[in-house]
């Protein structure tokens, strides 16, 4: 259903402020943003922004909800079928770093700002559920490689963890990475990934 011409302002008006808030984010935080600021680099009177939002906070989960919901949205759908657990994990992680390669001041937002709010904020916020859909897929694809020895042993845990370490430095630093390639990926992952790794496995009590 197409929107009208009133609908249609309306949503780009809320684009445009959270773009401009998420402008303010970055170069001020969350602590020191301001609805003032936001509406000024948006360039709208402080009114019109509380018109559609309440608060400071309100925007910042905003983009949050938002950002993590069509990135889970672009990436479930993703075809992997045919290819083994190491490659569809491979695969997928490919398709992430484009899509950060589209947006990257987004996506340099949605996995480094949430630092920046209380843990109770972090825990109960909407947009976890979509981030824990990705790693719950991303966790699903290691066990089942471990599971067809295409993966040392290893707590998933743990591995998922310290691959985010490695995956945010090879897709965040520097600002020339526009495309980055599945052996390159294999590469960076190697130590962690390497058949013959017998990494700690982590047991319940």
């Amino acid at each position: 259903m197409s929107l009208n011409r009133k609908e249609l302002e309306r949503e780009t008006r809320k684009k445009l402020i959270l773009a401009s808030a998420l402008k303010v984010f970055k170069d001020l935080g969350l602590e020191r943003a301001t609805m003032d600021e936001i509406a000024k680099v948006a360039g709208f009177g402080k009114a019109t922004l509380y018109y559609y939002y309440h608060s400071k906070e309100e925007i910042f989960n905003t983009i949050l909800l938002e950002g993590w919901k069509n990135m889970w949205t672009s990436l479930k759908e993703f075809d992997v079928a045919g290819k083994s657990p190491r490659k569809a994990f491979i695969s997928l992680l490919k398709r992430i770093a484009e899509l950060v390669n589209e947006d990257r001041p987004l996506f340099e937002f949605l996995f480094f700002a949430p630092k920046a709010l209380p843990a109770e904020y972090r825990e109960k916020g909407e947009w976890r559920v979509y981030q824990n859909r990705l790693y719950d897929l991303l966790t699903l694809m290691i066990e089942a490689g471990i599971k067809e020895g295409q993966f040392p042993q290893m707590d998933t845990r743990l591995v998922l963890k310290a691959m985010g370490g490695i995956f945010h430095g090879l897709v965040f630093l520097g600002d020339d990475r526009d495309t980055i390639t599945e052996a390159e990926i294999e590469e960076m992952l190697g130590t962690l990934l390497r058949k013959d790794k017998q990494a700690p496995v982590a047991h319940e009590k």
